[in-house]
């Protein structure tokens, strides 16, 4: 009878925790209005004194609250999240410009993304928009994108297949169901799946938030079944539950997000279905380019006391005799600045955190060793950025993205692709991902007249570039740069076949493999850090992977707390402030986007 006083213990807590949501103190995070959006700023020199403020251990503000470890979006929305509730925050970056894979970089003229491609869900009043328009003041301004999200095309030659995803909270499934006409009741089922899980997704955050022995519990005596599927959603693989609906292998393949380097047969189903959710209401582009975004969100910050620097690599995090964290240690001159503050926090991933910014002494700690353990490095990521001196009318290039499969069955081809010897690779890549930014912004036209951009990205194993680990960015390997460039032609040869008009009127193509991807310093070149796996979304290693660490006052932000991509980050960043200050900031947020809807209501009336 041990379990029923534990259950009686845990409504006690939910109800307390009832209590605190409807009549409890609020942080505060959302007292500040939120200004209508500025003009867009154009002058590269003016958002560079934002992105590219230089350290110097003379601009380190006295007295920090806490020290950031990275600039992408998960560090920069804990930082600025915390920021706004009083704290004084710090952020190092390590390369000579912040925001992460929502940097821009220039490649002989031409302006590239380093890693975002679109977002999803920022309709009015939706919550990802109040987050974002919380660490940003509401001041990015965004280009909603054509109902024409994606194409999939499956094999090749005369064997090749297409087909379309429209947005639309309705729209999408009736399209799907007209190019699947012997499937509506497998697209029905997954679709059921898709609001499942967009609808309780909280429910597997809260795993991380709740005391872990209580997790544990919840899932081992089935209770958590009980409450929602997204908990066997979560553990059971793509292939595995659409079999259950049809034998499509084309409906298979559309409904997976293969480019989180995981086949559909170890991929979690929640996650393919959230993605799929995540452009059903439309997807957006920033006007300017990715880094609108952090060059906004560090305005925040500083407008409340933080700084940003960058060319501030973190060499090592202090950690006192009882194993707490009290600081950092920035290589700058030579020597090693060390910064104090009594919260640290990561946001350069899991795996470069323990296993280079700390002792081997400390890492030897079993509980540590445990918490790493939990996950493993994800597949390396490769992208081709290609220029070219057109508009998109003249090649004809629209803003919708191109998924392309090899064949149908991308659980063997993905398989025998990561199997296959060194010198194999570049001929038989499986899959690749298409995206124009220049299509989607609409200010491309005039920043950058007659210009357009072209993005491919796949997925390499990291071993085939092994030999180059130690290869400096700014260092030149011939053999090296034939290697990557066998790479990136295959790529573009296999975009031209549904692009004729690119070849003629390419300027330019820079390739960008595991070796240099664009100076994260990403364990195995992983974008995404920790591999998307089944294994990793197991509803108890989700419990485990959260913000407090092993090591006293050190805490994880960013993708690796939840998942990949943009929002993911986010979330990351927004689970790690929570974790800070201990105190949910999910429900201030949710109770300002409710007041929100409410003053969109009274409008109507």
């Amino acid at each position: 009878m041990w379990w029923i006083l534990l259950f009686l213990e845990w409504l006690v807590d939910w109800a307390r925790g009832t209590f605190w949501y409807l009549f409890g103190r609020r942080s505060g995070l959302c007292k500040e209005t939120i200004s209508p959006p500025g003009p867009l700023v154009v002058d590269q020199k003016k958002k560079y004194r934002v992105l590219r403020k230089e350290f110097d251990e003379y601009e380190v503000p006295i007295s920090l609250d806490v020290i950031v470890i990275g600039s992408g979006i998960g560090g920069l929305t804990a930082a600025a999240t915390l920021a706004k509730l009083g704290k004084k925050v710090l952020v190092l970056e390590q390369d000579k410009q912040a925001g992460g894979l929502c940097k821009t970089f220039t490649e002989k003229g031409f302006e590239f993304d380093a890693g975002f491609h679109y977002v999803g869900q920022l309709h009015e009043n939706g919550f990802l928009k109040v987050a974002l328009d919380l660490i940003t003041d509401g001041q990015v301004h965004f280009a909603e994108q054509g109902s024409h999200v994606d194409t999939v095309v499956i094999g090749k030659g005369t064997q090749c297949k297409e087909y379309t995803i429209y947005n639309g909270k309705k729209q999408m499934e009736a399209h799907l169901k007209k190019q699947f006409p012997n499937d509506t009741n497998a697209v029905e089922e997954f679709f059921k799946i898709m609001k499942i899980c967009s609808k309780k997704i909280h429910l597997l955050c809260m795993l991380k938030m709740v005391p872990l022995w209580f997790a544990r519990f919840i899932l081992w005596s089935g209770i958590a079944d009980l409450i929602s599927p997204i908990f066997r959603y979560s553990r059971t693989s793509t292939t595995d539950m659409v079999k259950t609906f049809t034998s499509n292998r084309d409906l298979l393949t559309v409904f997976s997000q293969i480019f989180y380097g995981v086949p559909p047969k170890k991929s979690s189903l929640m996650i393919d279905a959230l993605f799929l959710h995540h452009s059903k209401r439309g997807v957006y582009y920033p006007k300017g380019g990715a880094s609108e975004i952090p060059y906004h969100i560090i305005q925040v910050l500083e407008k409340h006391g933080g700084r940003v620097l960058v060319n501030a690599p973190v060499s090592r995090i202090l950690v006192d005799g009882k194993q707490s964290a009290y600081g950092v240690a920035v290589k700058t001159g030579g020597k090693d600045v060390e910064i104090w503050a009594p919260v640290i926090i990561s946001n350069a991933g899991m795996f470069t955190t323990f296993k280079k910014l700390l002792t081997p002494e400390i890492q030897a700690n079993r509980k540590i060793q445990n918490y790493v353990h939990t996950l493993k490095p994800g597949k390396g990521f490769f992208q081709v950025f290609a220029g070219f001196n057109a508009t998109k009318e003249e090649l004809g290039i629209s803003s919708t993205n191109m998924r392309l499969y090899k064949s149908n069955n991308m659980d063997e081809d993905m398989e025998e692709y990561f199997d296959s010897d060194k010198e194999d690779a570049p001929d038989s890549i499986p899959m690749m991902y298409i995206s124009f930014p220049s299509a989607k912004d609409p200010t491309s036209c005039t920043r950058f007249p007659g210009q357009s951009r072209m993005v491919i990205h796949t997925m390499v194993n990291p071993k085939w570039f092994g030999q180059w680990n130690n290869l400096s960015e700014t260092e030149s390997d011939e053999e090296y740069e034939r290697y990557k460039m066998r790479f990136a032609n295959h790529l573009f040869d296999w975009a031209c076949v549904h692009f004729p008009k690119l070849k003629e009127k390419l300027v330019m193509l820079h390739a960008v493999s595991p070796i240099n991807m664009h100076g994260l310093g990403a364990t195995y070149g992983s974008m995404l850090s920790a591999e998307h796996s089944l294994e990793r979304f197991e509803p108890l290693n989700i419990a485990k992977i959260r913000c407090n660490t092993p090591v006293k006052n050190l805490y994880l932000s960013g993708q690796d707390v939840f998942s990949g991509g943009y929002s993911g980050a986010l979330h990351g960043g927004l689970l790690c402030a929570s974790s800070v200050v201990d105190q949910c900031l999910y429900v201030d947020l949710l109770l300002q986007q409710k007041k929100l809807k409410r003053k969109a209501v009274k409008k109507l009336e």
